[in-house]
């Protein structure tokens, strides 16, 4: 699968005029699939565009021309709506999640006290928890749909929306995405994939984060193919959900973040007889793809017929407006180097890579035109067209790998250690460890750099601090400078679910009183 550039024909066209044309035809659109059940609530393409011009007719009574208007809502057809219907008015989405749980309504807090949008756009339900906030609260469930409303006038390099980070290393950072690199961006998925109006875009992951929002809306649009959806918190209560909905909809594309992969394989047993020979692509991105994860999902779904080749390890990020590789028609490929075996995330697609001093670098016209509100776009863009991702990696025979990233590395005694190198020490340390459940992080103290983790386990006891501490000793060569068992559920992950060994450093080290 050789790189390829995005056609100039592509980039000339917004989402939102797209969304007009396949409003021509009277075809399934947008489903969400709701539980228990399911029942599957569906709107046609031209329900869809005459929900989004009564969007757009009510924020135009509110907003001047380069508002920012913050999306926080239910994962639901009102999301859909907002945002295209935010686009169609000419303003600046913000996709944002609802306000749930501490952690979001940090993070919630943080981006819209750095947007500064004029309205958000909400759920019905919503609305009072938001009421104490300033700007105008609108609530998409109640907007009257309307027939006649015209599209904005847009540049191809106007803002389209403001892609908030995930906040894994620091805090959120809105990353400005244009037309052009959202359409960029929806190309690069559909040709890769090779995709069309009649290939079904399915999944979970939240609209608020770029992997949802570019594959479940941004996606269908481009293409005028049926996005099916449902949220989050469904696919955590029952994570074979998900692939009922793959076997539901043959020649889906779909996507998911690493973790999510060992959730459905750990529940693999309680599936009945589906037939997933006609999956297209299971895209995993996100976060590090593991080898032992990419080895359990085939083991537990071959028999149900998925293709190996579908599983499709990528890698992307919010300042690419999610895409810079993937895997092909050859699926996972697992190479064993000197010191570790890694599983590629594939070769560039529509875009330049190159590696400098070890971090990956990506040029290309669905790279972002910095972040909100810095006019010096920040140390991530260069001058020449380059970003700078953060994240360790390598070409190899073509193919990209990613080992880690850029300001998590751990540096001890002049020694580089990879904090998912430590992690994957530790879940195998104990069987009470849970995968995916574990933060590695550099900490300083009187004696100077060393490391410490949080670990998700089933059992708390002294047989399992004992062998994690162990086998971190016998591994890496180093001593835990801090250990703390919890629950599974109490290790901070980030709005798309990776772990954020950040907030684990800050909640653990720090309310430890451990920066003597």
């Amino acid at each position: 699968m050789p790189p390829a550039d995005v056609p100039e024909e592509v980039l000339t066209t917004p989402l939102t005029d797209l969304l007009v044309r396949n409003a021509a035809e009277d075809r399934p659109a947008f489903t969400c699939r709701v539980f228990p059940g399911p029942v599957d609530h569906t709107l046609t393409w031209p329900q869809v565009l005459a929900r989004v011009r009564g969007v757009a007719r009510e924020l135009r009574r509110h907003t001047e021309p380069g508002d920012r208007v913050a999306i926080v809502a239910r994962q639901d057809l009102g999301y859909v709506v907002g945002f295209l219907g935010t686009l169609y008015a000419g303003l600046v989405a913000v996709p944002l999640s609802v306000p749930a749980g501490r952690t979001h309504r940090a993070r919630l807090e943080s981006a819209l006290a750095d947007a500064t949008p004029s309205v958000i756009l909400t759920s019905k339900d919503f609305l009072d928890s938001l009421a104490s906030r300033p700007e105008v609260l609108l609530a998409v469930d109640d907007i009257a749909s309307d027939d006649s409303e015209p599209p904005a006038a847009v540049a191809m390099t106007d803002p389209a929306y403001l892609q908030y980070t995930s906040g894994s290393t620091s805090r959120p950072a809105g990353a400005v995405i244009s037309h052009r690199a959202l359409v960029a961006s929806c190309w690069q998925t559909t040709d890769c994939y090779r995709a069309d109006a009649s290939t079904p875009l399915a999944g979970w992951v939240p609209f608020f984060h770029d992997m949802g929002l570019v594959l479940l809306i941004g996606t269908p649009v481009f293409l005028g193919a049926r996005s099916v959806f449902f949220t989050p918190m469904e696919f955590v209560r029952d994570p074979l959900r998900w692939i009922r909905l793959l076997a539901d909809h043959p020649g889906a594309v779909t996507a998911a973040p690493n973790f999510a992969f060992d959730l459905a394989a750990e529940a693999a047993v309680d599936i009945e007889d589906v037939d997933l020979s006609h999956v297209n692509s299971v895209l995993n991105g996100s976060e590090p793809v593991r080898v032992a994860t990419v080895e359990a999902f085939d083991r537990a779904f071959a028999r149900f017929g998925l293709p190996r080749a579908a599983h499709k390890p990528c890698y992307g990020l919010a300042e690419a407006t999610v895409f810079v590789a993937s895997a092909g028609d050859e699926g996972p490929t697992v190479t064993a180097f000197d010191h570790e075996t890694l599983v590629s995330s594939g070769r560039p697609y529509g875009q330049r890579v190159r590696i400098v001093d070890k971090e990956i670098w990506v040029s290309g016209l669905n790279v972002a035109d910095g972040y909100w509100g810095r006019p010096d776009r920040g140390d991530a863009f260069t001058a020449d067209g380059w970003l700078r991702t953060g994240d360790l990696g390598f070409l190899h025979d073509g193919q990209l790998y990613v080992t880690g990233r850029l300001k998590d590395l751990i540096i001890v005694d002049g020694r580089n250690h990879h904090p998912q190198d430590i992690e994957a020490t530790i879940e195998a340390a104990h069987p009470a460890v849970r995968a995916g459940r574990v933060a590695a992080f550099a900490v300083r103290d009187a004696r100077g750099e060393g490391v410490a983790a949080v670990v998700g386990a089933a059992d708390h006891g002294d047989s399992v601090a004992t062998a994690v501490r162990r086998a971190v000793s016998a591994g890496h060569d180093l001593p835990l400078r801090g250990l703390w068992l919890v629950r599974p559920g109490a290790v901070p992950r980030t709005s798309s679910g990776k772990v954020s060994r950040a907030a684990a450093r800050d909640r653990w080290w720090g309310e430890n009183g451990r920066h003597d």
